[in-house]
């Protein structure tokens, strides 16, 4: 089994797969589609690839309009320009009249790297999930971005697909089947929960296999689907486990960890912790360098599962 892969690669390849299926697919891009990989999709058929060129707001408007007329388009970009500069055109142009369009956007968070903080996704899936109707998903790896397109162009309405740019560690198997609105269960566990998104999935795998040899068991969740949120297995985790902590590549406003938040208020309130960035942007560096840097690593998660454990027991 390939230990890494690309996502995006596997977006490219994917496109492919569904183009061939149905005649109705189109795909967009704004002048990056060797990054974003829809080169693959343009390639074998030029005739339903648009480039828009450096007009990300226009593409979006194109997008709706073949939405409307019964396609289906995939427009991709890097995520901090699909989000940040069309907000205004997605938002009346797409979610307002729930169109059919599937914004699938590359390079979201700071393991972009050395492009820095203009190129920093990191408000991203905040903008998105204000967006009455809008899907979000965060894959965590590149079979799970494979299933997750595949979902995503067969049900109506937009969806937002958040991907990465490095090759990320594999976690899921051959045969893995996803569900849209479910979280899946990565790793039993009874002491704690760590409820994760995109690359912070592997990181908690990371930890809870450290934190076992500590005696403390925990659960890992991956809630890909950020929006609608899997209120069910965080209510389940919560009363089964006493303790969450969640783990995404984002700012901690209007993320995972806000969601989550809001369940567990609303249900079954227990310690929580959040690893994500702070009230901050970052700078150019390696993607490695960045989630240290940022505290979104295996041990900052382990950290924060020891202190949330710690608190569930003084309170119990």
């Amino acid at each position: 089994m390939v230990s890494e892969a690309s996502i995006r690669e596997a977006y490219g390849k994917t496109l492919i797969e569904l183009g061939r299926r149905n005649p109705d697919i189109v795909v967009l891009d704004a002048d990056l589609s060797k990054s974003t990989m829809t080169q693959i999709f343009a390639q074998e058929f030029p005739e339903r690839f648009f480039d828009c060129g450096v007009a990300e707001q226009n593409m979006m408007g194109i997008a709706a309009g073949l939405a409307a007329s019964g396609k289906t388009p995939f427009a991709s970009t890097f995520a901090v320009f699909a989000t940040g500069r069309c907000f205004d055109q997605i938002r009346v142009s797409i979610a307002q009249p729930h169109l059919n369009v599937k914004i699938v956007a590359t390079h979201g968070g700071i393991s972009v790297g050395e492009d820095g903080a203009s190129h920093h996704a990191i408000e991203d899936l905040s903008l998105a999930c204000s967006l009455p109707g809008f899907v979000v998903v965060v894959p965590a790896d590149a079979i799970e971005a494979a299933r997750a397109i595949e979902v995503a162009a067969g049900t109506p309405g937009p969806f937002y697909i958040r991907l990465t740019r490095p090759r990320t560690p594999i976690v899921n198997s051959e045969d893995y089947r996803f569900v849209l609105g479910k979280a899946v269960t990565m790793r039993e566990g009874e002491d704690a929960t760590i409820i994760a998104i995109g690359i912070m999935v592997a990181a908690a795998l990371e930890a809870a296999a450290a934190l076992e040899k500590e005696g403390i068991h925990c659960r890992v969740l991956n809630m890909s689907t950020l929006k609608p949120i899997d209120s069910e297995a965080i209510v389940k985790a919560a009363r089964e486990t006493g303790a969450l902590v969640t783990a995404e590549e984002h700012l901690q406003q209007g993320g995972l960890g806000g969601a989550v938040a809001q369940v567990v208020a609303e249900h079954y309130p227990v310690p929580m912790y959040f690893i994500a960035i702070k009230d901050t942007y970052t700078k150019s560096g390696k993607a490695e360098e960045l989630l240290k840097l940022r505290g979104l690593t295996a041990t900052d998660i382990e950290e924060a599962v020891s202190s949330v454990v710690r608190r569930k027991n003084e309170g119990s």
